[in-house]
């Protein structure tokens, strides 16, 4: 396989351990004076392994030295046994150059000092300790010339710092502690150098929610991303490392919105909380990445980074699940090219790890992305390659696999904080970027880097540092960009068949989002589709929730199931909570003592903005005996509640529950209905007294009218002054008998006590401000 191959021309593996053997036994004539006299023995031939005394390399500069330099090894001594060591010294060891990349993983890994593999100590280099108590620490430093070390054909070396001296039970000398790293040397540039691309992300965790105030002001869950902006922050120093260095920018979009966002007013923790006051941190860094974005690529995931394996494992079981892929891949290309001014590359996916499988590169393919970006340690060498191929494989489809290098990708990860391990881990990557040109010396390959997806910036620091020393080194890699790679002429011979989906990591799947976090994504969307159709200006809410909703798909929820699950509901919650703002107030029973009148129903609207396109329509539960009209179209300005009276119509007497519920334009129920009872009954007593009361004044005054007309008919007409009647009396012409031309209210149409049922506002339709 490629990852244990060693280089053109190494020996057998069987052939390296009979050597090692001769030079063990023929090259320690020391060790064999130590079986003879064991009462002198030599500190180089004591292959105990001893670490009475802890060695730390903490620096080699520089780190892949030339012919004419001085390789400075730096670090620190502790004695961590119990007695006192005297007379002791610290040297460098030169071990012989290693043969593959499975030989480097190996000898990292080696514990005590083993003189035949570690060499002896170089000559005339040493540093003298005279004492080390216990517990005690002290700094070293060895400066040696590149042409002391004796280094011999190109290739990787180890080079180890040991300390040599005596302690009371042991009176006499010998290596106490030991620790090694790697030396790659190249005596001028390789014939054909590895094309090396290295991704640097630009992913944070979820920060905006969907929530916003009256002015639409932003509203963030806490203030830590202003943490990492600030200078000395994670990002800051992220973008500060990049700006010269030979990497790909890969940009979660989300990151920029937010960071746009924090460049304005925004809150934290809710509406009503406390205003942010880190603009300017913000716009600071959002400059410093528009100047370094515009030298370099840059690759926009699809907004919120969302999580690949989770979906074709778990979404593709929930309808719509996938719907939210396009849309989010349209969206990165809109946001960085708004943000940051450049046109972004959103052609690549990246799964969690680069572990991919047969539904993973459906789902990733799915919104447009053709290339993946995938890792050798999922994507696996089957042919026997005897090196490292290529990173670009097609996988049918048109699509292809970008497969990075899983030593390389994972070589910073662990607490880069501590410069032992930072200066380990900068070698190491250095050692293994020059054994994969030495593999095949005369074969061009392209290989790609996939660090962690959030490195901490002590981990950015020392990958900065790797790439910069391969950088001022030259001699066998040079930069390449993500998109070039991907179009690289692909290695006939290498692996192009992706996994199964049992071959996914067991580890990997149980950090995955399960199915009901899909759902709930399904059903808020859902409610915010049917929230949004009533709105007048639905663009003031909806592009809050749709990002909202893809964040909740996010690779952040990785293995966080309470984060995820109490971000879903803080969407949902307040979703429900602008939903419930328009509803019907509550109507008190009502009684009805006649056949017809008007029904009153307010719709009460706290929203900021206003309301339309919604029907108002009543049901009676006994339509026989109540008719309640007709629906109604209604339209409530925000902050306004509004009366619309409906016209019913009473068959017969008794009671009748009617339920009054909104409706949105495409006929689906919105809010909770309101039910309330109609009594209606029969005429009462003191109906019929007035409607009698009414029939005898009519019959009062037509006798009178009868009356008087007979007796004006029966005696001479004898006018009065003015033209007035014998008794004064004004003239009867057109005259309707002492009522002023006033009937009285017919009985059987009450007057209603509601107003019409016109919704217009100047008709019946009432707005009452809250």
């Amino acid at each position: 396989m490629a990852e244990a191959a060693g280089f053109q021309g190494t020996e057998r593996p069987r052939g390296r351990w009979l050597r090692r053997t001769v030079a063990l036994v023929t090259g320690t004539p020391l060790l064999a004076g130590l079986l003879m006299a064991p009462q002198a023995p030599s500190a180089q031939a004591d292959p105990s392994g001893s670490r009475a005394v802890d060695v730390t390399i903490e620096s080699m500069t520089p780190s892949a030295p030339t012919k004419t330099d001085t390789v400075t090894v730096s670090g620190t001594l502790t004695n961590d046994g119990s007695s006192t060591v005297t007379e002791a010294h610290v040297g460098l060891h030169r071990g012989s150059s290693l043969s593959g990349r499975s030989s480097l993983d190996a000898a990292s890994q080696r514990g005590g000092y083993v003189p035949g593999v570690d060499g002896p100590e170089v000559k005339g280099h040493k540093e003298k300790v005279d004492r080390l108590d216990p517990g005690a620490s002290r700094p070293f430093s060895l400066s040696v010339p590149v042409k002391d070390l004796d280094l011999g054909d190109d290739g990787v070396y180890q080079i180890g710092v040991s300390v040599s001296g005596r302690t009371q039970a042991a009176p006499y000398d010998r290596v106490l502690g030991i620790d090694r790293t790697f030396l790659p040397w190249q005596d001028g540039d390789a014939g054909k150098k590895t094309q090396l691309t290295y991704l640097w992300p630009l992913i944070s965790s979820t920060q905006l929610t969907a929530e916003t105030d009256a002015a639409q002001t932003p509203v963030f869950r806490n203030d830590r991303l202003a943490a990492e902006l600030a200078p000395g922050g994670r990002l800051q120093q992220m973008v500060a490392l990049a700006k010269n260095l030979p990497v790909t920018f890969v940009i979660d979009p989300d990151l920029l919105a937010s960071v746009d966002a924090m460049t304005r007013t925004y809150k934290i923790g809710g509406p009503d909380g406390p205003s942010g006051e880190n603009q300017a941190v913000a716009k600071q860094w959002l400059n410093d990445l528009q100047k370094a974005a515009s030298t370099h690529e840059v690759v926009a995931l699809p907004f919120a980074d969302p999580d690949l394996a989770s979906l074709a494992h778990h979404g593709k079981s929930v309808p719509s699940a996938l719907s939210h892929l396009g849309p989010a891949t349209d969206l990165a290309a809109k946001t960085v090219d708004t943000v940051l001014g450049v046109t972004p590359r959103t052609d690549f996916a990246w799964p969690v790890d680069g572990a991919i499988d047969s539904s993973i590169v459906d789902v990733a393919t799915s919104a447009g992305a053709h290339n993946v970006i995938t890792r050798s340690d999922s994507l696996r060498e089957t042919g026997g390659l005897p090196y490292t191929p290529t990173a670009a494989r097609p996988i049918g489809g048109g699509n292809t696999a970008v497969v990075a290098d899983a030593r390389l990708s994972r070589a910073f990860e662990g607490d880069m904080s501590k410069a032992d391990n930072a200066s380990r881990a900068v070698q190491q990557f250095l050692a293994q970027t020059q054994m994969i040109n030495l593999q095949a010396p005369d074969r061009q390959r392209s290989i790609v880097v996939a660090p962690q997806r959030t490195p901490s910036a002590a981990q950015a620091h020392a990958m900065a540092t790797a790439l910069r020393d391969l950088e001022d080194s030259g001699r066998w890699t040079q930069p390449l960009d993500l998109g070039d790679a991907a179009d690289a002429k692909p290695d006939p011979a290498a692996t192009r068949v992706v996994p199964s989906t049992g071959a996914y990591p067991g580890s990997l799947r149980r950090e995955e989002l399960p199915t009901e976090a899909f759902r709930k994504v399904q059903e808020t969307q859902a409610a915010l589709d049917d929230y949004q159709v009533i709105l007048a200006q639905p663009e003031r809410v909806v592009p809050a929730f749709s990002t909202a909703l893809m964040r909740e798909t996010s690779t952040e929820w990785r293995g966080d199931a309470t984060g995820a699950r109490a971000f879903s509901n803080s969407v949902r919650s307040y979703l429900d909570s602008l939903t419930k703002k328009v509803h019907l107030i509550q109507k008190s029973d009502a009684t009805l003592s006649g056949r017809s009148a008007t029904i009153p129903v307010t719709v009460q609207n706290n929203l900021i903005q206003g309301v339309e396109g919604m029907t108002l329509r009543l049901t009676s539960s006994q339509p026989n005996r109540l008719d309640v009209g007709a629906s109604q179209q209604i339209k409530v300005d925000g902050g306004h509640s509004q009366s619309f009276k409906f016209d019913t119509t009473a068959n017969a007497n008794g009671r009748a529950w009617v339920t009054a519920q909104l409706y949105t334009a495409d006929g689906k129920p919105y809010g909770e209905p309101m039910t309330f009872q109609v009594n209606v009954t029969e005429i009462t007593a003191t109906v019929m007294l007035v409607i009698a009361g009414g029939v005898l004044l009519l019959v009062l005054a037509g006798v009178r009218i009868y009356l008087q007309r007979k007796r004006m008919a029966g005696a001479p007409a004898e006018e009065g002054p003015d033209g007035e009647g014998p008794d004064g009396e004004e003239g009867t012409d057109g005259d309707t008998g002492g009522t002023d031309g006033n009937e009285p209210e017919q009985p059987s149409d009450p007057a209603p006590d509601t107003g019409s049922g016109n919704t217009d506002q100047s008709g019946s339709g009432e707005k009452v401000d809250r």
